[in-house]
């Protein structure tokens, strides 16, 4: 018997653009929202109740918005999700540094973040519960802003990641309430609640792994391509949960992996532009709805053969199970 084990799959719901070019600031095409509905009813038919953090872009563009607005809201839930280089009000030109929402100076977060709830509220009908910062990476100040706006779930911490802009590599993997002081640890706060994306390693031990994979990235271990040796030959194998970025096999493998450490919740995200081909620059595999949920499938039919209590929720209640204590979120964080 294992203990029993909550399944999220958040969606970034926002434009699609190369991610390798430069920020979008208008125009913005959101064809993949079409590719919505039928996503959904899949979800629906394996009895995932999907979370789309809605960024400006959509929730501005009428037909986009009345698409998410006729979803079955029993089945899903819609949170906010901020884009800077798409959400007015506009200051400066978008660079690296600024398309990350905790580069921004705190009153232009709480200008952008009003701005995108009411438009989610006044074109979809749906009062967040819920965000996700563009790009990832959360502070205290925002998460003051998140309580003011009587937003009670967060889920911008992506484990076991930094880059030159903010760092949630040393954070829990698991669900915590985030202390304001310092997002990567524990505090004693409960007003906004944390639930990071599942990443992880093909071992358990991921804070050994993780210093040893980030080693193996600087040089002289670069000259000899270390860590694609280890990956090649599945000794070290980093992992997301994320049908963009990993095959199924993998994300099984981290889905055993998170388990067998503990964890008790599994949470897969991927963005809405992935479910057509040929925009993101990240893959350009045809029939790109029906590969993503092929994969998501494969992922849910191991969980349900392999475990014995699997629930699927949107991220609220997800929080809200936790909190009642029904499950115990924490896992051993070696």
């Amino acid at each position: 018997m294992t203990k029993p084990i909550i399944f999220i799959l958040s969606v970034d719901t926002e434009e699609e653009w190369n991610w390798a070019g430069p920020f979008p600031n208008e125009n913005f095409s959101v064809e993949n929202v079409n590719e919505i509905p039928a996503f959904q009813t899949f979800c629906q038919e394996l009895g995932i109740k999907p979370t789309y953090f809605v960024d400006y872009a959509v929730a501005n563009n009428q037909a986009a918005a009345n698409t998410l607005k006729q979803l079955n809201k029993e089945h899903c839930e819609i949170g906010a999700h901020l884009h800077p280089w798409a959400n007015p009000p506009f200051y400066n030109e978008t660079s690296e540094a600024s398309s990350h929402v905790v580069n921004l100076p705190i009153e232009h977060v709480e200008e952008k973040l009003k701005m995108l709830k009411q438009e989610i509220v006044t074109k979809i009908g749906q009062q967040p519960k819920s965000f996700r910062t563009g790009r990832w990476g959360i502070n205290g100040e925002i998460l003051q802003l998140l309580k003011n706006e009587d937003i009670t779930v967060d889920s911008s911490i992506y484990p076991l990641f930094c880059n030159d802009y903010f760092s949630c590599e040393n954070a829990p993997t698991f669900p915590y309430w985030p202390d304001f002081d310092d997002t990567n640890k524990i505090g004693k706060q409960n007003k906004v609640f944390e639930i990071p994306v599942t990443a992880g390693f093909n071992r358990t031990n991921y804070r050994l792994w993780q210093n040893l994979h980030k080693t193996f990235a600087k040089r002289p271990f670069t000259w000899l391509r270390v860590n694609g040796i280890l990956w090649q030959t599945n000794v070290l194998r980093k992992l997301y949960l994320s049908p963009e970025l990993c095959t199924a096999k993998d994300m099984t493998t981290l889905v055993d992996t998170s388990i067998k450490k503990g964890q008790t919740v599994l949470h897969m995200y991927l963005h809405s532009s992935s479910l057509i081909e040929n925009v993101t620059g990240l893959s350009s595999q045809a029939n790109a709805r029906e590969s993503i949920c092929k994969k998501i499938g494969e992922v849910i039919k191991h969980i349900q053969n392999k475990y014995d209590d699997i629930s699927f929720c949107t991220i609220s209640e997800a929080s809200q199970c936790i909190q009642s204590n029904t499950f115990t979120a924490k896992n051993d964080e070696k």
